[in-house]
């Protein structure tokens, strides 16, 4: 299991040479909106996004290795008394996953998710919205999950 954090920055590449350096390597993925580290001491996603209105962190979360470690985490999810919107299978952050999202009292998003593979666009569902000059978002309708307020523009993993 991998702690994740994501943050919106207003400088990509000045954020991507802040942090491969503050790292000590250089982030496993790069896009023109996107780039994510892994690393392994702390076990850490750490991600970062031009697509927020404001600078600054988005969601916390656990990126799970198996589907075991999903479960656990959404049993514990619900356990915590939290509504919890399950996502299921759903591609977002140039990735295919399957999550679910659980929110503080404070308001705060936690996305679980486990990885499936990568895709080439920030989001499937977001490309064909593209398609039908409709809206874009790679979340439900309703923004971020469960009560938190998503701005034009941010993401949501």
């Amino acid at each position: 299991m991998r702690f994740h954090v994501h943050t919106h920055v207003e400088d990509l590449q000045a954020s991507i040479a802040f942090y491969s350096k503050m790292f000590g390597t250089q982030p496993l993925r790069v896009e023109g909106d996107y780039a994510k580290w892994h690393l392994e001491n702390p076990r850490l996603n750490f991600a970062i996004s031009t697509r927020g209105s404001k600078a600054g962190i988005d969601h916390l979360g656990f990126q799970a290795d198996t589907p075991e470690e999903l479960a656990q985490l959404k049993a514990r999810a619900e356990a915590a008394d939290g509504a919890l919107l399950d996502e299921g299978a759903t591609t977002c952050c140039y990735a295919r996953s399957e999550k679910h999202w659980v929110t503080d009292p404070q308001g705060i998003a936690w996305e679980h998710f486990q990885t499936l593979g990568d895709i080439p666009v920030f989001s499937e569902s977001q490309k064909a919205a593209a398609s039908l000059a409709a809206p874009t978002a790679c979340c439900p309708p309703r923004g971020k999950p469960l009560g938190i307020p998503v701005k034009a523009g941010s993401s949501c993993c």
